[in-house]
């Protein structure tokens, strides 16, 4: 048996974890630049990111602050990419621009990398959450300036850096964490579908990877959500913002994202799901991959597999229906067209094992809608 010829960016050149990881990067960061351009773009991590340019301008750095307007867009990557361009043909401009540190959630992390990749620039990750595994990945996901999804970019090169420091991951809102679980549980039910049948050992170890990353999660996320700081907590952030970028590393695209990334591809060209994280419609995409297995893929195990998800998704608080997800008024055209969009040519739900059509994704979609409100209602009555 040969296998075929592929290339694997698994890991940051370098990775801090742990309490205090910020302030022990500083060294490592002065070795890599001088002048860094530090992106940020939320209101509620300004201060955050000001404590950080301090922290850099005390090693002797000169840091350019920087701002995102939306997500992860072209219209704000020309503009970032003319800024450092402009800074370094300024006269008074001694030290360039040479390197990008992206402190922030998902999509900052995102559009830093992909700067950098552009500029030819080392990247540096401050992940200021654990809602996503953004920060070790290289890889890069574009949205429109409205926020609606349109494709994901390989890039040449990891991160060069990762500084995952728990203070800073402890300031984000609980509800980034359980966002997070959900992103990191989709390993498992993406992967475990789309490589059953692959040969290749690193899938399989990566896989594999995937299953004790779910079983962990599964056992430690209510204890994780419920103390902030502890042990439990620490191990289950990493898990979502290290381990996650791990396996998609190792594994490649099919262990990365499937049917569940698709769905929430989908969701975002609704305006009405955009006040909803990244892996809130991930997690909402698991359960409808879960019921196209069941009923186009005949996995009579999938069903089990999706109650049992649904009643660990609630304990967690993380939104199970097409309602609260905010889509309370979505019509069947806007499903459609999450449809259409989810199962256009070379989407991610194409790596199922088996044809998906857009009636097919709408009838999985409306029906686990349909079916998750049920129980609750059954539930309420007892």
């Amino acid at each position: 048996m040969s296998i075929s010829l592929s290339e694997h960016l698994i890991a940051p050149a370098r990775v801090l974890r742990g309490e205090g990881a910020w302030e022990a990067c500083l060294p490592a960061i002065g070795a890599l630049c001088r002048r860094p351009l530090l992106l940020g773009r939320s209101c509620a991590t300004e201060a955050l990111r000001d404590g950080l340019a301090a922290d850099l301008r005390r090693l002797g750095l000169d840091p350019l602050l920087a701002q995102l307007q939306f997500d992860c867009c072209e219209e704000d990557l020309r503009r970032l990419q003319q800024a450092v361009i402009t800074a370094n043909a300024e006269p008074l401009a001694v030290v360039p621009i040479d390197a990008v540190l992206a402190a922030g959630g998902g999509k900052v992390m995102d559009a830093g990398k992909l700067l950098a990749d552009r500029l030819g620039l080392p990247c540096i990750t401050v992940p200021t959450s654990a809602a996503t595994c953004a920060g070790w990945t290289a890889l890069a996901n574009l949205y429109s300036p409205a926020g609606a999804f349109i494709g994901d970019v390989s890039l040449q090169r990891s991160p060069a850096l990762l500084v995952f420091d728990h203070r800073l991951i402890l300031q984000a809102p609980p509800r980034t964490l359980a966002s997070g679980l959900a992103d990191a549980m989709a390993k498992w039910y993406e992967a475990a579908v789309s490589s059953a049948s692959s040969t290749d050992g690193l899938v399989h170890q990566a896989v594999q990877m995937a299953r004790v990353l779910r079983d962990q999660l599964l056992l430690e996320g209510k204890e994780a959500m419920a103390q902030p700081g502890g042990e439990a907590w620490a191990r289950v952030a990493e898990a979502c913002g290290l381990t996650a970028g791990v396996i998609g590393g190792l594994g490649g695209a099919r262990c990365r994202t499937v049917g569940a990334h698709a769905v929430h591809n989908g969701l975002t060209q609704l305006a009405a799901s955009h006040g909803h994280l990244h892996g809130e419609k991930v997690g909402f995409g698991i359960l409808v991959q879960l019921r196209l297995e069941e009923l186009v893929g005949s996995n009579r195990l999938a069903s089990q597999a999706r109650r049992q998800l649904l009643g660990f998704f609630r304990q967690l608080s993380l939104p199970v229906t097409l309602a609260e997800l905010g889509l309370v008024e979505a019509t069947l055209n806007d499903l459609q067209r999450v449809c259409s969009f989810a199962c256009q040519p070379g989407s991610d739900l194409h790596r199922l094992p088996f044809a998906v059509s857009p009636a097919d994704l709408l009838s999985a979609l409306v029906s686990t809608d349909a079916a998750i409100e049920q129980p609750a209602s059954a539930d309420a009555n007892r």
